[in-house]
């Protein structure tokens, strides 16, 4: 082998070992497993309190969200963000039973919950990529997740206004929005997603059946969940979001 050749050879090996790192882990965060998928464990998922554990990267990306926001005198809160399998379980369960032992039918419970909570396993917090906020520095009412309160007068206006201009520059999109054609769960103008890392969390989890894992899990309530039942759910409280984050 000439020198030029070899040169020519040992440059195109360096090129390939410093790109094929990159291409790895490009690789790797498409690849998801079930546990990170519906709640059950994931590694990239940081924090030490229930309002601040998430995805690392989303984390990175509200920090700077927030810094920016508070050059306006919006302090951002964090009311609720990574939500675990377990922790779902315990709300949809405890809902259940509660609607159940009033006289309503299984069936009956089910579409109840539906209407404000999710399933465990179809939970979009799950992932650590979804974030539930207020203003700090605003009056705080009773019950903080009201559409109302950031509308018209209320308490979080500036903070949605601040929203709507600049939120997305920081990869989070507003996932249940106020469109009237739009199905499943209410409008949520506190709730956002950081798109970067959900979109590609959201392309796996289609691939999923998730009415067997749900079973398999022995989730209370989920025999009921017939192949229309979840069908109908899944296009309307899973899919039926903003088009930014599909």
């Amino acid at each position: 082998m000439d020198r030029s050749t070899f040169l020519k050879t040992s440059l195109l090996s360096a090129l390939g070992m410093s790109v094929l790192p990159q291409l790895s882990f490009t690789a790797l965060q498409e690849t998801y497993s079930l546990d990170q998928l519906i709640g059950k464990g994931n590694p990239d998922i940081e924090g030490d309190s229930y309002t601040t554990r998430m995805h690392r990267e989303t984390w990175k990306a509200f920090q700077k969200m927030k810094a920016e926001a508070a050059r306006e005198g919006i302090d951002i809160e964090l009311v609720s963000s990574y939500r675990s399998f377990q922790r779902q379980k315990e709300i949809f369960e405890g809902k259940y039973r509660k609607f159940t032992s009033q006289g309503l039918t299984p069936i009956a419970a089910i579409e109840k919950i539906v209407q404000y909570s999710t399933i465990p396993g179809t939970s979009r917090h799950h992932w650590g990529t979804d974030i539930d906020i207020i203003d700090r520095n605003a009056p705080r009412p009773d019950s903080v997740l009201r559409p109302q309160h950031f509308h018209g007068e209320g308490p979080f206006c500036k903070l949605k206004e601040w929203l709507v201009k600049h939120s997305e520059n920081f990869g989070f999109y507003e996932v249940y929005t106020d469109d009237p054609d739009r199905k499943g769960f209410k409008y949520e103008p506190w709730h956002f997603s950081y798109a970067p890392i959900s979109i590609p969390m959201l392309k796996a989890y289609r691939k999923l059946d998730i009415k067997a894992i749900l079973q398999q899990e022995k989730l209370m309530g989920s025999v009921y969940f017939t192949d229309e039942f979840m069908s109908k759910y899944i296009s309307e409280n899973i899919l039926d979001i903003n088009p930014k984050l599909l």
